[in-house]
């Protein structure tokens, strides 16, 4: 097999890797927001276990941008994807661990929240928000299309709003009943991690630009 047919094997094969890593992960929010509004422990307690595969996916995609890298020394176009990607994988595997730490505090919630709650409704609207985010940006860096990605970044706005304003509603459940102090502290913590989510969302697609362009927003990336 000539390297140039095998250079281009590997990097079909780290695009198949990032797709599928990148599925994992939106499943893993899908699936924890899921566990909230079903007030299911043992779907939660999947997510968590999860997590482990999403961190080897992330150790495999690393180890095949390095040795790509070093072995065959990519230019120009390729050696940006094979940059981002080496980032964006970084940000996947937050967004599992968000999504692990969300399914952990569920659990602890069935007792005194549930899905007819009105900061858990809100809630869940806004984990389906975060949810379409990931599949969106990893769409947009998939397609390099730099269009589907502004609508990413814009969307963050959504999800930031409806974290300012749950919040805004557990601050007033807790001056009306200070006894509901813990319940409102998990449901901020699950909105905390949403938002979050959101956050490495964007950072999914603000690499679009970065691999058509050579430029980031974050010109100390390396």
């Amino acid at each position: 097999m000539s390297n140039r047919k095998q250079y281009d094997e590997d990097l079909a094969a780290l695009n198949r890797a990032l797709i599928e890593m990148g599925q994992e992960v939106a499943d893993a929010v899908e699936n924890a927001v899921q566990a909230l509004a079903a007030a299911d422990p043992d779907a939660a307690r999947r997510v968590v276990e999860g997590d482990r595969n999403i961190n080897a996916m992330e150790r495999d995609i690393e180890h095949r941008c390095m040795t790509l890298l070093l072995r065959q020394q990519p230019v120009a176009g390729d050696l940006r994807r094979i940059t981002a990607v080496h980032k964006v994988v970084t940000d996947l595997e937050r967004i599992g661990d968000h999504a692990a730490d969300i399914a952990d505090i569920v659990p602890h919630l069935f007792e005194v929240r549930r899905a007819g709650d009105a900061a858990v409704s809100q809630s869940i609207h806004m984990g389906q928000k975060a949810h379409r985010m990931i599949l969106n940006a990893l769409d947009a860096f998939l397609r390099q299309d730099e269009a589907a990605a502004r609508h990413v970044i814009a969307a963050d706005d959504e999800v930031d709003f409806d974290f300012d304003a749950i919040k805004k509603v557990l601050g007033q459940e807790i001056a009306a009943d200070p006894g509901r102090v813990d319940a409102c502290l998990d449901l901020l913590m699950v909105i905390k991690y949403l938002e979050r989510i959101g956050d490495h969302a964007v950072n999914l697609a603000e690499w679009v630009q970065f691999v058509r362009t050579g430029l980031y927003k974050n010109q100390n990336m390396f």
